[in-house]
């Protein structure tokens, strides 16, 4: 079955919140920025510049990313990307994040930048696999359970 990535519209936005509090539960907790940030993403990321989007099957959608602007023009926030559990393991999350990075090259970004946890041992392999390299990550970054970022020059 193909998957189409496609770009975000007001209708989506239920998954984008439900799939994110979902794997948030399942892996960690929601933080309040989390919260915040995933109840109201027009105003977090679409209004500011960025960017969501989703894995769709048909008339399902299966997964979702966003790509937030960072305090630097040309380098966006790969954050907020996760899967359907019963989709989980057919490489959504591979897909989204393939379209990202070639999202960010039509664009002609400098960068994409991500934080996530060294537990996550199948994200950071993915991140690392498609060249994603690991930076000093700063005391005040906006999340409790980041313990690693990182950075993809494009």
């Amino acid at each position: 079955m193909q998957t189409q990535i496609i770009s975000y519209y007001p209708k989506y936005a239920k998954y984008f919140y439900d799939y994110n509090i979902e794997w948030l539960e399942t892996f960690f907790y929601v933080e309040p920025y989390d919260e915040e940030v995933l109840s109201k993403p027009e105003k977090y990321i679409i209004d500011r510049g960025g960017h969501i989007f989703f894995a769709k099957q048909e008339d399902q959608i299966l997964g979702t990313v966003a790509l937030m602007p960072t305090e630097k023009n040309d380098i966006l926030e790969l954050t907020k990307m996760a899967v359907l559990p019963e989709a989980r393991g057919q490489k959504i999350g591979q897909q989204l994040l393939q379209h990202c990075i070639d999202f960010a090259k039509e664009k002609e970004l400098k960068a994409l930048m991500l934080y996530s946890n060294t537990i996550l041992k199948n994200a950071i392999y993915l991140y690392r696999k498609y060249g994603f390299k690991e930076l000093n990550l700063e005391k005040d970054n906006p999340y409790e359970r980041a313990n690693i970022k990182m950075l993809l020059k494009v």
